[in-house]
């Protein structure tokens, strides 16, 4: 993959284009219920609050990635469950129906982001793709191993907890501190360890809440929503990243 800079004039002072990827879901706005493309506002606000120039990238198999060297920076962004076939197993009874054109443009987006070492950030869900993307395998109802619905107390209700960092790692830097309490809403969570990618963020119960690959300038996840919080430093940081590898270019 070719980086933004041999595409644009002017590229290492031009804006931070962060693609996010998005939804493909029914929805209602004023005369219209129809499907439709869409993001919570709140990624959009934490890219432009960043430093960044955000765009929404549609679950377009094939395709989306022709986007990618026109990018500084992706998010994986959160919802729903990715389908357990990724992972070769059957799809359990708390798992949701699969939307399986997301599921595969946001695998064939990694891939790509990895290989032209796009700095990366996964969220919720986008570090649980991340993971499969490797060939990891997710647990698909944590409450079920765990004793407890703590990372998801109710239909559309964020739970808080604590989370540790492994200090000195990207994820550290990127997150500016190695304890968080952290707003949350997720029931599935990373069973076996993709390739390639290590744990840098626990909950106090065990669950795996962070992840990175320590070869790339910036490949991390983080299984908490951070776009829902106080603390956007991780956005800052991708942008930061961007700017400096670009800039390295």
């Amino acid at each position: 993959m070719s980086r933004p800079s041999e595409h644009r004039s002017g590229a290492r002072s031009a804006p931070v284009v962060v693609g996010i990827t998005a939804y493909a879901e029914p929805a209602r706005w004023g005369d219209w219920d129809v499907p439709a493309v869409l993001l919570p506002e709140r990624y959009v606000t934490a890219v432009v609050v960043a430093g960044g120039v955000p765009v929404l990238l549609p679950p377009q198999p094939g395709l989306v990635t022709e986007v990618l060297p026109r990018l500084d920076a992706l998010i994986v962004a959160g919802g729903p469950d990715v389908a357990p076939s990724r992972y070769g197993a059957a799809r359990g009874p708390h798992t949701a129906t699969p939307r399986e054109s997301r599921d595969a443009a946001e695998l064939d987006l990694l891939a790509a982001a990895a290989a032209g070492r796009l700095p990366t950030l996964g969220v919720c869900r986008g570090m649980q793709v991340m993971n499969v993307a490797r060939g990891g395998s997710l647990v698909q109802h944590l409450p079920d191993v765990l004793g407890h619905a703590g990372h998801a107390p109710g239909r559309g209700v964020y739970g808080r907890h604590a989370v540790r960092i492994r200090p000195g790692s990207r994820t550290a830097a990127a997150l500016g501190c190695e304890k968080a309490d952290v707003p949350t809403y997720h029931h599935q969570g990373l069973d076996r360890l993709g390739d390639g990618l290590v744990v840098t963020g626990w909950a106090d119960d065990g669950t795996v809440e962070a992840v990175e690959d320590p070869s790339l300038p910036f490949f991390v996840g983080v299984q908490w929503h951070p776009e829902v919080g106080e603390d956007l430093t991780v956005f800052t940081s991708l942008v930061e990243a961007a700017r400096a590898l670009r800039a390295a270019s």
